[in-house]
């Protein structure tokens, strides 16, 4: 564990945060008084099954939505949604790597100009192609892959993709949507190690969303668990694998035929 990383205020926080949508006997409740800390450097799991809320968190922290209740909060502050200076701020800090490659990347577009998109778009200073053909490198692919289209790869050398594109901006906090769970598995564990050796080697921030305890288990330091829009549990991964104490955590656990070890 980096202490440091302990000790130093979140990067990502979420204070008491409730979400819902409707109104009167409509009323749906998402999420009701989440508490989430992502600090610097740490590799934190939010798990649960579907409609645990899990896609309503995520927006939330991508600042795609905010909370009906509690506060969202970017190194310290509420996340200024009408200045735009500080959303562009908070964009190119923050990046995502989706589900799917497939509907992730305009297949109209080349390799180079998807990677490059987020620089465009964030105003990103600096060379835009040796940026696309270093993080291309990073993820395992050739320069002259930039010159081509999404669909002459595969489904794991998109998702490589997919991830240099949300490292081209040099943020500090990656989120994985799922990020493995389109792919087969034999590609998704390559996947998995390239993610856990870019955060080693960038000093990423990493939170990984999904509805697999196993992935989340190989991944992340910390595990949250959703249950009904509620944390029902967290806790460091190791010690919540082992010995998990809510009944939905157990049960989770349980579905999963062989866990690999953490």
């Amino acid at each position: 564990m980096n202490q440091h990383a302990e000790a130093a205020a979140p990067l990502l926080e979420l204070v008491g945060v409730g979400r819902t949508y409707g109104s009167g006997r409509r009323t749906t409740t998402a999420l009701s008084g989440v508490d989430l800390a992502v600090r610097p450097g740490r590799s934190v799991g939010i798990v649960g099954e579907s409609g645990a809320g899990k896609s309503t968190l995520l927006r939330l922290l991508l600042a795609l939505d905010r909370p009906t209740q509690g506060q969202v909060l970017y190194r310290g502050e509420p996340l200024a949604h009408r200045d735009r200076a500080a959303v562009r701020r908070f964009r190119r800090d923050v990046q995502i790597v989706f589900q799917d490659p497939r509907s992730s990347l305009d297949p109209r577009m080349t390799v180079g100009s998807v990677v490059a998109e987020p620089l465009r778009s964030l105003r990103v200073p600096g060379d835009r192609r040796a940026r696309v053909t270093e993080v291309l490198g990073w993820v395992g692919l050739e320069p002259d892959a930039a010159d081509r289209y999404p669909a002459q790869f595969s489904g794991g050398q998109r998702q490589r993709i997919a991830i240099a594109r949300a490292l081209a901006p040099s943020p500090s906090v990656l989120v994985g949507d799922e990020p493995v769970s389109a792919l087969d598995v034999s590609v998704r564990e390559q996947v998995l190690d390239l993610l856990r050796r870019l955060r080693t080697e960038l000093g990423l921030t990493l939170v990984l969303v999904s509805h697999d305890i196993a992935v989340v288990g190989q991944l992340c330091e910390e595990t949250v668990v959703l249950h009904d829009g509620r944390v029902v549990e967290q806790a460091p991964t190791p010690q919540l694998l082992t010995h998990p104490q809510h009944p939905y955590t157990q049960r989770l656990l349980a579905a999963v035929p062989h866990l690999p070890a953490p």
